[in-house]
Parts: C-alpha cells; structure tokens; sequence
C-alpha cells in the first residue's frame, strides 16, 4: 500500500482572509514574464521598493535566486523548465494563502505553465505583467553576457535563440521596457493596482 493514499489535506482556523486582515491588503501574484534582460528584474524592485513604502507585505521571486536553493537541482531542459515554473506556482500559492504580495521574475517562456499557475489562484490573484521588449534591444544590454554566449553555441536552449518564448496573449498588464523608463512602467502597475482596488 502507498503512503500517498494516506495523504489528507488538514484545514486550519486561521484563513488567507484572516491574514489579509492583518496584513491590512489583499494578497495576489505579479507574475513579470519575458526575455532575458527585458528588466523584469531590475522592474520588479523598483516596484516592491514602492509597495515597501506603502506599508505592504511583499516578497520577490526571482528566477536566478530559486535556482540557487529550491530549484538547484533543475537543468534548463523543457522539461525542467516546466517543473521550474510548477513549483514557483506553488511557492506563490502559499504567499498569496500567507496574505503577502509575491512578485515573481522568470522568463517563464511557456502559456500552458503561466496558465497552470494562474488555475492554482482565485480569479483575480494572478496578475500577469509581459514585460514587452524587443530581442535586439535584449541582445544589446545583454546584462550577463548570456546572449553572446548562446550565439556562440555555448549555451543551449537559450530562449530567444535556440529556445522558443511565447508572449502573453491576454496579460492583464504589458509594460515596453524600451521605450520607457522604470518608473514610467512602475506608474502603470501602481494605476492598475489602484483602479483594481488591489492596493
């Protein structure tokens, strides 16, 4: 017999809304996909930095940071890729149960996994941000150096060159990281977050 059959999921007193209380704001995910050296980093920051100052209860995700620890044991195959983002999915699930607001910064370059982890939210506790920038202008800055590299055949499966990424179709905020400054995009998010009541 599997122990697995013996697994019950056990509920507690203090729910996610009790938490949301406390924290004094809803909890959800702004989940930052797109190219490497987009700025979905360097934009998420400078965003927790604000939400910092309005008092709320953050954290950051981001890409290179899990895969240092939870996701060490993870290569950048399709299928590791989609195993990364499932159990960044369910890191935030615990986040937004905890009564936080997680931002995430992967390339996440899959719909299906972005959309596996939007279905492990409530309507309207995924918020996904297509940080829209062009590959050249990514080629350019370049920040670690991974794009010569790809080109050079020394890194595989490379998303933008020998991997595929696929932009959101339907993201509820697309923020153009070439065309306007950090704080410009941090604005944007911050408007949508009030027009939604979220802040």
């Amino acid at each position: 017999m599997d122990l697995e059959q013996h697994l019950y999921w056990h509920s507690h007193k203090i729910t996610k809304q009790d938490r949301q209380y406390v924290h004094g704001h809803k909890s959800y995910v702004l989940w930052f996909t797109g190219l490497s050296g987009s700025g979905k980093s360097t934009l998420a920051n400078a965003l927790e930095c604000e939400l910092y100052q309005l008092g709320l209860s953050t954290y950051i995700l981001d890409g290179d940071n899990v895969r240092h620890g939870l996701n060490s044991d993870l290569s950048f195959s399709e299928h590791d890729r989609k195993e990364n983002i499932r159990r960044i999915g369910e890191v935030c699930k615990l986040f937004v149960d905890a009564g936080c607001i997680v931002l995430t910064a992967f390339i996440s370059p899959y719909r299906e996994e972005r959309k596996k982890v939007r279905k492990l939210l409530r309507e309207g506790e995924f918020i996904e941000i297509y940080v829209n920038c062009p590959l050249e202008t990514c080629e350019k800055r370049d920040p670690k150096g991974l794009y010569a590299l790809a080109r050079e055949g020394k890194i595989k499966n490379f998303t933008g060159i020998s991997s595929e990424y696929e932009p959101p179709i339907n993201p509820e905020i697309i923020v153009d990281t070439d065309e306007k400054s950090i704080q410009e995009n941090v604005d944007d998010i911050i408007q949508y977050l009030l027009d939604k009541r979220l802040l």
